[in-house]
């Protein structure tokens, strides 16, 4: 069973003439050795503290956040942008990776977004959740494919915000600081952070200004943008009952299952496997309950590995990246793996705990989704069976066993908050 190769590249990446916008104003960009010093909106706001953590995970919050000034203009603040001040609430918003747009979803806004990477695949993604949430619609598809993305298409765009990192846009080989000051000014400012993926190195002329945020610390921060913040603060007391009970529910470290996270467009040519419980939010679904990894550090998330690798490591429990997309059949991949002379010895293959996954690019709404099913695969005593799944929507699960209150997304979704 094959995913496609795009989905491949966004799992595996490691790295990476509008005038009218005159009401969102690009407020600074700090950038190492002051290479943008005064270029990009001049000085920090003296009501934004500046942040001390550098090159980590940070938990700030700046009170400038929370106010907005006299003219109704407000500032939110998040590396490596330093503060963004905006006279409006942004409409059109230009992203790029998924967990952006997802948090453009979860705060009602997930079909303003003009572009994003691979939407035909994410529209397809996503709405295997959006079933199980009563009155909330998502239309992706269309959507310009953004990761290698130019100027002139972001002018042509108009997009009031870019949910984009200009760091790693920088990084992109036909952008300079030139370009990115340029966009910042003339069409919508940056916000968006991408190396808190893994907590991977920015490029060298943002690293001395660059900090790491866990999925919801960037999740606080981008709805604070959209003046949402009473939507972001109910969908994180519905992630704190869950953390809660997961935590309160695990069983000790010894008695844990092993696991890998997998995903191929071709199982027996090439597996790439990914890491389980390493910093950044591509873990945010699986750190949390703290499985064993399979590997035990012995790859870096991303390896292409074999049959062979992953029956040395031997995995309780497989979970499989992008299997509940509907091109994916699980069914397939079981039968793949079972029919395989070495395959077919991993104890996660005979145990029939081959399981999907959605993304590790996740927005708030699969990360809860996403908690909600890896805990029920992982530890199926605590949490209740996951249910054999081979295609289609995210499957029906008794309301009595359900960690996630799907009515109370859907509300918080759709503004009834």
């Amino acid at each position: 069973m094959s995913v496609p190769r795009f989905q491949l590249f966004h799992l595996s990446v490691a790295y990476e003439t509008s005038t009218r916008r005159d009401y969102l104003k690009y407020s600074g960009v700090v950038v190492g050795s002051g290479l943008l010093a005064g270029c990009l909106g001049g000085n920090e706001s003296s009501s934004a503290p500046e942040s001390t953590t550098t090159g980590t995970q940070t938990t700030d919050t700046a009170p400038n956040e929370k106010a907005a000034a006299a003219d109704g203009s407000y500032s939110v603040t998040m590396a490596p942008m330093g503060p963004v001040t905006f006279d409006a609430v942004p409409e059109r918003i230009f992203t790029r990776l998924t967990h952006l747009a997802g948090m453009a979803f979860a705060l009602g806004r997930g079909n303003d977004v003009t572009a994003m990477h691979a939407p035909d695949y994410y529209h397809a993604l996503w709405n295997q959740f959006t079933p199980r949430l009563e009155g909330v619609s998502l239309d992706w598809t269309g959507l310009y494919s953004s990761w290698e993305t130019s100027k002139e298409k972001l002018y042509e765009l108009d997009s009031d915000v870019h949910l984009a990192d200009p760091a790693s846009v920088f990084a992109l080989e036909s952008w300079n600081m030139d370009d990115i000051e340029e966009i910042s000014e003339n069409v919508g400012p940056w916000f968006g952070n991408n190396y808190s993926d893994r907590h991977a190195e920015p490029p060298a002329e943002w690293a001395d200004d660059y900090q790491y945020y866990g999925l919801w610390e960037m999740f606080e921060k981008v709805a604070a943008v959209f003046r949402e913040e009473a939507r972001y603060e109910a969908l994180a007391e519905i992630r704190a009952g869950i953390l809660d009970s997961i935590e309160s529910n695990l069983p000790p470290d010894g008695k844990r299952p092993t696991a890998v996270m997998i995903t191929a467009a071709d199982l027996e040519r090439d597996i790439y496997a990914y890491t389980l419980n390493t910093p950044g939010f591509l873990t945010a679904h699986t750190r949390p309950l703290g499985p064993q990894d399979a590997f035990d550090g012995t790859i870096e998330s991303g390896a292409v590995v074999d049959f062979e690798a992953l029956l040395e490591a031997d995995p309780d429990v497989i979970l499989f990246l992008g299997g509940i997309h509907p091109d994916s059949n699980m069914q397939d991949i079981r039968e793949t793996l079972g029919a395989a002379p070495v395959a077919s010895e991993i104890t996660a293959v005979q145990n029939d705990r081959v399981h999907p996954l959605g993304a590790r690019y996740q927005g708030p709404i699969l990360n809860l989704f996403q908690l909600e099913m890896s805990a029920k695969q992982l530890y199926p005593e605590q949490f209740g069976e996951w249910p054999t799944y081979v295609k289609g929507p995210y499957p029906e699960i008794p309301e009595s066993e359900r960690m996630l209150d799907r009515q109370r997304v859907a509300e918080v979704i759709n503004g009834d908050i």
